[in-house]
């Protein structure tokens, strides 16, 4: 018999938050997140995705031993705002049982249920700055830090209980020897001078606060005509400045002004943490901070993680600009690899940034639907 109990307390929560560590402990490409960050995320008090998110946090038990989780998420901006009456589903972790997947999957859309909502879509966290989709190829690849990891049996319990896909992600890596920066290098000055831009470099994580919230501004106007996207908030704009900025090389964000100073694209890359996470197994002390350090420092393997281009400059060769930046601190650096974070197949203008570096599509990954 499965049964299947609210998270609530302290205590409930970390059970919650390390049921993965036993499910994945001997597993190679899972990357563990730190176990103080999980705890901060689902603190009501410090994560502003709560000023317009409601939560559940539910784990289901077995003899007496945990046998799966998922949180369920109600972002009422979507609901309200986008007409989408929807119930996420996200943090989802189970053995391979289907029925207790099921138990897991119908405690969501009940709570769906009780608040009128018609269906649910998942793995997705609270907003669009969270991880999302289940993996569906490259299981044999390391993750990052910025997504989840999953065994293949996920996709087969969801469709064997009727879910449908309902959005498609791709994730791609290109390695910089295969980069031939001639192209870029030559739009990047034609483009400079056509549009009257430039490219703002930063040295520090000082000079790069002022343009924090630019960037979120430009990031909604770049993202807000996919059907998907919610706006962040300023609250989480603030959050995310002072929570993760710091963790970034300022070498890595790029920015594009024109001549107003006004901002018409951004790039942040993020030193890949996998490894030093893996080896940090979840805590930041002793060790873990000081592999991090390692990490920020001295990775030869970058993520990106945000892009944004204004609409109005958007196929008009911008990115040519940051590109040109980017290959000369990644060759500075002797970066290696270049790894994208998932992004919607629907997205063509983004997936059309990198035709020119021979990406390989490493990983695929999904969310998937259910009526109510």
């Amino acid at each position: 018999m499965i049964t299947i109990k609210e998270a609530i307390t302290k205590s409930e929560l970390k059970e919650f938050i390390k049921f993965p560590f036993e499910l994945y402990k001997a597993n190679p490409y899972w990357v563990p997140p730190l176990i103080s960050e999980e705890f901060e995320t689902f603190d009501k008090t410090k994560n502003p995705a709560f000023e317009n998110a409601e939560v559940k946090f539910y784990t289901a038990w077995r003899h007496n031993k945990m046998v799966g989780k998922t949180a369920a998420i109600i972002n009422w901006q979507e609901v309200k705002s986008q007409g989408l009456k929807k119930v996420r589903f996200g943090w989802f972790d189970v053995i391979d049982d289907i029925e207790v997947t099921k138990a897991l999957l119908e405690k969501a859309a009940d709570f769906g249920r009780e608040n009128n909502l018609e269906y649910m879509e998942g793995p997705m966290g609270f907003s669009n700055l969270d991880k999302v989709g289940v993996l569906t190829e490259g299981f044999d690849r390391i993750g990052t830090a910025v997504t989840w990891y999953n065994f293949p049996y996920y996709k087969e319990h969801f469709e064997k209980l009727g879910l449908t896909v309902e959005k498609e992600y791709r994730e791609s890596i290109f390695t910089m020897n295969d980069v031939d920066p001639k192209p870029f290098q030559r739009a990047s000055e034609m483009i400079k001078k056509r549009y009257n831009l430039r490219a703002v470099n930063f040295n520090s994580t000082r000079e790069v606060m002022p343009y924090v919230d630019k960037m979120f501004d430009l990031f909604n106007k770049s993202y807000e005509r996919l059907s998907s996207f919610v706006a962040v908030s300023d609250s989480q704009k603030e959050y995310f400045k002072n929570k993760y900025i710091g963790l970034i090389n300022p070498e890595y964000i790029k920015f594009v002004e024109d001549e107003n100073g006004n901002v018409v694209a951004f790039t942040i890359v993020m030193p890949s943490f996998a490894e030093a996470l893996i080896k940090a197994k979840g805590k930041l002390f002793p060790f873990g901070f000081i592999h991090l350090l390692r990490a920020k420092k001295n990775s030869k393997d970058v993520t990106f993680y945000l892009i944004g281009v204004d609409p109005e400059y958007q196929n008009k060769g911008v990115t040519a600009i940051i590109f040109d930046e980017y290959y000369k601190v990644f060759t500075k650096n002797k970066v290696r690899n270049c790894i994208r974070t998932p992004e919607l197949e629907e997205n063509y203008a983004m997936n059309n940034l990198w035709k020119n570096f021979n990406p390989v599509i490493h990983k695929r990954r999904k969310t998937y639907k259910k009526d109510l």
